[in-house]
């Protein structure tokens, strides 16, 4: 029986590059229109773990994964999966804001197009729907044929997200997309989080402990104990849990500032 909450089932993940294993026996359940927080020192594989979700770790050659990431009831790494597709309902935002060297409004409309056709009338309000979830329509209405490039940091992150909104994706990866914008446009990013998250399943990277503590529902911890050793998941709660009353040891020792 499917759990309707659910949204992705994380059973016993282990990864490779090459020969090396970097993740190991990592099993969680990610709760639907949830924010869950990856954190963990640096190196230690979260980054990874995002990428696993939409498959984007294929293309580095010589990788491998081992276990299951069920998503809906469905084995993402079966040999029949459409990973366009896949990649197309599990978003992407990077740690440094990437939108292409055109307009705002063809950056919006790119990826739709890939997907179907569309009228120019359709492409107008999915640019307006997209760039209004992103918060960002009020800035840029009048600015569309501008070329992205001349947005400030945090408005290109903005439309990198207007970006994946636009192809309909119902989860959102966020790789610390706040750790190269100012903290106005930190606070605006995390502020759109907490919006999309009545609407989006959300997975988020971030070193800050500040910003998992505010943003996120749910709380990973990873840890390579040594060097030449996967990273595992030493625990997975409830945010508030995690960062008030974790239960290992070694999260805490991290929370706290002790390593890490």
């Amino acid at each position: 029986m499917v759990d309707d909450k659910i949204k992705i089932k994380v059973k016993d993940l282990g990864f490779y590059y090459g020969k090396s294993k970097v993740l190991a026996d990592i099993s969680m359940d990610i709760q639907k229109n949830n924010i869950t927080a990856i954190i963990g020192p640096s190196g230690c594989g979260k980054s990874t773990l995002l990428r696993t979700f939409n498959r984007m770790n294929e293309l580095i050659p010589n990788t491998r994964v081992e276990g299951e990431i069920i998503m809906d009831g469905v084995d993402i790494y079966k040999d029949n999966i459409d990973v366009v597709n896949l990649r197309k309902r599990v978003g992407m935002v990077f740690q440094r804001p990437n939108p292409f060297p055109k307009t705002v409004y063809e950056n919006v409309v790119y990826g739709p197009r890939l997907h179907k056709k569309y009228t120019r009338q359709q492409l107008d309000e999915l640019v307006e729907r997209s760039l209004k979830k992103a918060a960002l329509w009020d800035e840029v209405k009048n600015k569309l044929n501008t070329n992205a490039m001349d947005l400030s940091g945090g408005q290109q992150q903005r439309l990198c997200i207007a970006r994946v909104l636009a192809v309909n994706s119902e989860i959102i990866l966020m790789d610390e997309p706040a750790s190269a914008l100012d903290p106005i446009s930190t606070q605006k990013i995390e502020d759109l989080m907490d919006e999309l998250k009545e609407n989006y399943t959300i997975l988020i990277v971030t070193h800050n402990m500040q910003q998992a503590a505010r943003v996120s529902q749910k709380a990973a911890f990873l840890l390579t104990e040594k060097t030449d050793e996967p990273a595992t998941l030493i625990e997975y709660d409830d945010t508030n849990k995690i960062f008030t009353n974790p239960g290992d040891k070694r999260t805490e020792d991290y929370i706290t500032g002790r390593f890490g």
